[in-house]
């Protein structure tokens, strides 16, 4: 009995070695989605087995950041923080901030951590930093609704003044738009720490100095006037921007700096995607 594959047979799509540019392996990610769900359920639950508190690391490490924010950006160096809270104002930094940090430095170092994987099975690439990404954006749900807790309970007992506004439409948007960000970001770095492993130290130092170039523990405002265009050329301040105008009712920005934010990260995404897409079949061996 022979076992041959009859050429005439029609596939749904062949398997090679080629690489293209134009290359948008839709049909496959939608033929694989039942695995890029495993795989976010996988990577959420392996980070918190044979820990002693489990998931509440979840909401822990955002709660004891937010205890050393305060003491030392609020109490000691000052850090005006308007009308708001310092508790609020630099819970709604953190967790915007974490979502970035997190996703962008779990998607640069995909080739180096997943290449047993990579090599032994075939599946569509992308599947991997989707799936990082889908876990860090499960993360940041569960934390949010921390996040709406502290606010509940600073609006019942310390009188603060939480109004519903038309920038809580636009606070999704914010959130898809910075997690596009790192992971289009976490698609470029991981083609690179791929092929040079020693770039892997400036991605961790890179991102300790980005976070100062963005409005993570300092307002906008507070910023003297002519220094204000070297943050606003980053994308991710505007978006900081609408999360904390939206929920605490205080932040800087116009519509042509989130237009300007949307349009190059969304430029960003499609540069990403095209560069994994040529590079990703050629890393398998390297990485």
């Amino acid at each position: 009995m022979s076992l041959a594959a009859d050429r005439n047979e029609p596939w749904d799509w062949e398997i090679s070695n080629r690489s293209s540019w134009r290359n948008w392996p839709v049909k496959e990610l939608w033929a694989y989605r039942y695995l890029l769900f495993r795989f976010i359920r996988r990577d959420f639950l392996i980070n918190y087995q044979q820990t002693l508190l489990g998931p509440l690391w979840v909401v822990l490490q955002p709660l004891f950041t937010l205890v050393v924010y305060v003491m030392v950006f609020s109490r000691w160096i000052g850090i005006d923080t308007g009308a708001s809270p310092p508790v609020l104002f630099f819970l709604c930094g953190i967790l915007l901030w974490g979502l970035f940090s997190d996703l962008f430095t779990g998607t640069a170092f995909i080739f180096t951590h997943y290449s047993s994987l990579y090599t032994k099975v075939y599946f569509p690439r992308l599947i991997i930093p989707f799936s990082v990404a889908g876990t860090h954006l499960l993360r940041f749900c569960i934390q949010f609704v921390l996040l709406v807790a502290v606010l509940a309970f600073y609006a019942v007992f310390r009188d603060f003044n939480f109004s519903w506004n038309f920038w809580l439409l636009v606070l999704p948007l914010s959130i898809l738009l910075t997690a596009l960000f790192a992971l289009a970001l976490g698609l470029i770095f991981c083609i690179l720490t791929a092929r040079y492993r020693d770039l892997g130290n400036i991605v961790h130092l890179g991102v300790r100095l980005f976070m100062f170039v963005t409005p993570v523990i300092y307002p906008i405002s507070s910023l003297p006037s002519g220094i204000r265009w070297i943050v606003h050329i980053n994308p991710l301040s505007a978006l900081f921007e609408v999360f904390r105008y939206a929920l605490l009712g205080q932040g800087i920005f116009s519509m042509w700096q989130l237009l300007y934010s949307a349009v190059f990260i969304i430029i960003t995404f499609f540069i990403a995607l095209i560069w994994f897409n040529k590079q990703a079949i050629r890393l398998i061996d390297i990485a």
